[in-house]
């Protein structure tokens, strides 16, 4: 004879917590480290990028440098010069890979127009500071900013030297404590 009572299902239904993707954070592909030591940064920007496949697949695997490039406006338009994102051996055969490529930078008219009259009146220079991914795409952050004096690179030098002092001994004190 058949039982009718139910049996408890031994997988219940998951509960839908939204796409992975949605919920991830910003996954850094690369640093300008260099950017934060020659110039005072003001104001930070998000801007999409306009990369093609092969290039997609290099930055998966962490293949840039940001050491030289800048961006700058052209024509209305940012464009992100000197960065080079060097192309996997295996990644296309029939494309030929300009790993110094000018890259187009996608933003809002109202954001350009602030960078544009930024740089154009006021002499800053815009500065990419890190590339990420954000809900699959690949982000750029970009800065305005000033280049720093010697004087000024030294003074920064000297207070974050202080800092790292003050931390350990913080930590010496603390721990005898």
């Amino acid at each position: 004879m058949r039982d009718n009572r139910r049996m408890a299902n031994p997988h219940p239904p998951r509960k839908d917590t939204g796409s992975a993707k949605k919920d991830a954070a910003p996954r850094t592909i690369a640093l300008n480290k260099r950017a934060r030591h020659d110039y005072t940064l003001e104001d930070r920007h998000e801007a999409g990028i306009a990369l093609q496949g092969w290039e997609v697949k290099a930055l998966r695997a962490g293949r840039i440098a940001f050491t030289d490039s800048y961006a700058m406006v052209i024509g209305g338009e940012i464009f992100l010069i000197g960065a080079q994102i060097t192309p996997l051996i295996t990644a296309s055969t029939h494309v030929i890979a300009n790993d110094r490529r000018t890259r187009k930078l996608l933003l809002h008219r109202h954001e350009i127009a602030r960078l544009v009259g930024a740089v154009e009146r006021d002499g800053y220079t815009l500065v990419p500071l890190a590339m990420y991914w954000k809900q699959g795409k690949v982000k750029l952050e970009i800065a305005l900013a000033r280049g720093k004096q010697a004087h000024d690179k030294r003074a920064a030098i000297k207070d974050r030297d202080w800092a790292r002092d003050k931390q350990r001994i913080m930590r010496r004190h603390n721990k005898d404590a």
